[in-house]
């Protein structure tokens, strides 16, 4: 099993030296491959820009892979978001994923003057949009919403796998081989019972589509993350985590690595066991200190698991 990293875009501190630099190389010398970030214009808390943190991480990276898991094209634009990912791309030498989704929250959709109800539709035409500017795909037919440009450039030296978010709706599935390279499902809302019963219809999926069974790997995001023997401070992260998600902590208990290092573990091997190649970590609080915990504690216990890599347009 592979692990990459979210970037701690909530409440950062602005005072704060190279915040994201520090966690970039915690991150790194911790054994992780890859670090991510997620797209929101509104939130309850302040939230940095993904794409633009990303960014200024590109020439520091290295040899780690940098995703967004999700970005937002309906929210962003497809074109607009394209040329973003076209310019990571590029700036990474290669080493960059583009992960997609409609976005649930109708502020944000509210906040560029889009209809919440439209998004679906929008989504899966932006999808098409995205493909064709970056990964080769044909031109969307009969479009709606998006007319492809003429003279977008540069275009990524090579084809940007585009990933799907979906938290595993039949729906999603179904979008997901119709449209993606990966599909990224979303810790908090799923278990390793429900993600390995969505791989199974996945693979049905990919078959109606004339895809190979495996042809699309599984990464996990939003995978929230906070290491502690005590059950006193576990308790106290999962309330604070389950109002900011709006969730019943108890079950939310299940979902997320909350608490020992040891039962963390267990938890991702049952992921590994269900199919999932990558899991992104998302420390709930002392970002550098949790990724270089997790690496020290938790990595090592699945260094056996078979990971599947990320890439693969099709």
């Amino acid at each position: 099993m592979r692990f990459g990293a979210h970037l701690p875009l909530l409440d950062l501190d602005p005072a704060a030296a190279r915040p994201l630099s520090h966690y970039l190389e915690a991150a790194r010398a911790a054994g992780f491959d890859s670090v991510s970030a997620n797209d929101h214009l509104l939130f309850r808390r302040p939230w940095l820009d993904g794409i633009v943190a990303l960014a200024s991480l590109a020439e520091r990276s290295a040899d780690l892979t940098l995703a967004t898991t999700v970005a937002l094209p309906v929210i962003r634009g497809p074109i607009a978001l394209a040329k973003a990912a076209a310019a990571l791309a590029d700036l990474s030498g290669g080493r960059f994923v583009l992960g997609v989704g409609a976005g649930s929250s109708p502020e944000d959709h509210a906040a560029v003057g889009l209809r919440f109800e439209e998004r679906w539709q929008r989504f899966d035409e932006a999808v098409v949009v995205l493909r064709a500017l970056l990964a080769g795909g044909p031109a969307p037919v009969a479009p709606r919403f998006y007319e492809l440009p003429e003279g977008f450039a540069p275009r990524p030296d090579r084809p940007v796998a585009v990933w799907i978010g979906s938290w595993g709706s039949a729906a999603g599935l179904r979008r997901v081989a119709r449209l993606g390279d990966g599909w990224l499902a979303s810790a908090y809302n799923t278990t390793p019972q429900r993600l390995a019963a969505g791989r199974a219809e996945l693979r049905t999926a990919l078959r109606a589509e004339g895809r190979s069974d495996d042809s699309v790997p599984v990464a996990l995001a939003t995978t929230w993350t906070y290491l502690t023997e005590s059950r006193g401070t576990a308790q106290t992260m999962l309330a604070g985590l389950a109002a900011m998600l709006n969730r019943d902590p108890v079950a939310l208990a299940e979902q997320v690595l909350v608490g020992p290092a040891g039962e963390c573990a267990e938890k991702l091997a049952r992921y590994a066991e269900a199919g999932v190649g990558t899991v992104y970590v998302w420390p709930v609080e002392d970002a550098v200190a949790q990724v270089r915990r997790f690496g020290a504690e938790v990595i090592p216990r699945l260094s056996g698991e078979l990971a599947e890599p990320w890439g693969g347009v099709h």
